[in-house]
């Protein structure tokens, strides 16, 4: 899916999955955050952050965090909703051409790598896995209901894992959702 599609899903919606109000995404944010490893990460890595709901939530457990999305206008949001937050910074990019540089502790991937083709997934799945600090974690979050994306929330994790070369610590599944957390 290509950058505009994103562009004009937000200029028609300024929140055009409800992160801000919705029950649903509350409770699968606490869920998100219940299945990080560790209380505290030195430095994070968010791709597909989004309005920066999660992002805000995320950022009281990180030394330092780095979100990042392909849409400006959700970007923006983002840093209005964390402006008083110095700890956290924003870019504009894409995965896995843009993959950005640095080494994390926590790569948080959440409702995203379906939007990519398995070629792409899997060229991600390698820029995480470089990416991580020994010991680091990668933690992927996606519906599983039917989309019409490019894959499925199962095969897009599937892709992931076979490419990843890290190790599946947990994974939770609900009827909508799966979480699954991978170890360096």
């Amino acid at each position: 899916m290509t950058d505009r599609y994103f562009d004009a899903l937000y200029a028609r919606d300024p929140d055009p999955w409800r992160f801000a109000t919705s029950a649903y995404e509350r409770a699968k944010y606490d869920a998100t955050l219940d299945a990080l490893p560790r209380p505290r990460f030195d430095a994070a890595l968010e791709i597909g952050c989004s309005i920066g709901v999660l992002t805000r939530r995320l950022a009281g457990r990180c030394g330092t965090l780095l979100a990042i999305d392909v849409a400006a206008a959700a970007l923006d949001q983002a840093r209005l909703r964390c402006a008083d937050l110095g700890h956290v910074s924003f870019r504009r990019s894409r995965i896995p051409e843009q993959w950005p540089d640095g080494r994390f502790d926590l790569i948080l991937l959440s409702e995203v790598l379906y939007y990519l083709d398995p070629p792409a997934i899997a060229r991600a799945a390698t820029c995480a896995r470089a990416s991580l600090r020994i010991a680091g974690a990668a933690l992927l979050v996606h519906y599983v209901l039917p989309t019409d994306y490019p894959c499925s929330g199962d095969e897009a994790t599937d892709v992931f894992l076979a490419q990843s070369g890290l190790t599946p610590v947990l994974r939770q599944r609900t009827a909508e959702y799966r979480i699954d957390l991978l170890q360096a």
